[in-house]
């Protein structure tokens, strides 16, 4: 099955329990290879519906100091590629994983076919590549739409209704809306024009799903933005669960008993 199939699937499936899908974050590699793993096998065990896999990089400017530590020590324990391959593998039979990855990453491994044919042979669902601007190194884009891989887009609040329109479009697998400007990071609370973010973003993306991503760090917030988006997805709240794990079996109990209370609360 198609990758963009197979998320579109996921979000159906949480969307006929009455639920936004839950799709936690993760760091491959960290805290360190063998607690990488078990962290996404809690996820899945504890309810995720799909998982963003982030790939460890050196520049992440996207990322806010909780993600950007957990690149630093990811790439400091030997973390590479062929690690965040073997993550997506352990699991991609179970959920859709959507690997995250900036561009210059795809760039030194090989181009976006050759990229696109490892997250694919890995069971890759998508990729998120958030310095990737509509409009800008088209053949990347398609490299990884033709080895059936989703092109997941990301809006901002920065973003203009006609650009917004513009991605909508050419989306594929759901659109990630950043929920608030900066960086990633927990808030203390979620912006007050989020749910007529959301809402105009729906307005655009038609039968493509919405999820909402950036500052959400309790399962009551994931609860909040799941009464208006189609997914939530939790961050720098995991990450920092998963560190403060001493070993692979605590990290992944950090993450699942946040993720199984976030679950529930989502279900109302």
């Amino acid at each position: 099955m198609a990758g963009e199939q197979r998320i579109r699937d996921a979000f159906a499936a949480a969307k006929d329990e009455g639920r936004a899908a839950l799709m936690p974050y993760m760091m491959a590699g960290f805290p360190d290879r063998e607690s990488g793993l078990a962290v996404a096998r809690a996820y899945v065990d504890s309810g995720a519906d799909l998982i963003e896999l982030g790939v460890p990089f050196s520049d992440p400017l996207a990322d806010g100091p909780t993600i950007h530590a957990a690149d630093t020590q990811a790439l400091a324990e030997g973390a590479t590629l062929r690690t965040a391959l073997e993550v997506c593998e352990a699991v991609s039979d179970r959920i859709p994983v959507v690997m995250m990855v900036y561009v210059n990453m795809v760039l030194a491994h090989g181009g976006a076919t050759e990229f696109a044919r490892l997250a694919g042979a890995a069971g890759a669902a998508g990729v998120i590549i958030p310095d990737l601007p509509l409009g800008e190194a088209e053949d990347v884009r398609d490299a990884f739409i033709e080895a059936g891989l989703a092109v997941v887009p990301l809006v901002a609040p920065t973003t203009s209704p006609a650009r917004r329109a513009a991605i909508a479009k050419v989306a594929r697998g759901f659109i990630y809306l950043v929920s608030t400007t900066g960086t990633t990071g927990e808030r203390g609370e979620l912006p007050p024009a989020l749910a007529q973010f959301v809402a105009d973003t729906k307005a655009d993306a038609g039968e493509t799903p919405v999820a909402v991503g950036f500052g959400i760090a309790t399962p009551a917030q994931a609860a909040e933005v799941g009464k208006v988006a189609d997914g939530v997805i939790i961050g720098s709240r995991l990450v920092r669960a998963a560190g403060e794990g001493a070993t692979p079996a605590e990290s992944a109990d950090g993450v699942a008993e946040f993720l199984a209370e976030t679950r529930v609360s989502l279900a109302g």
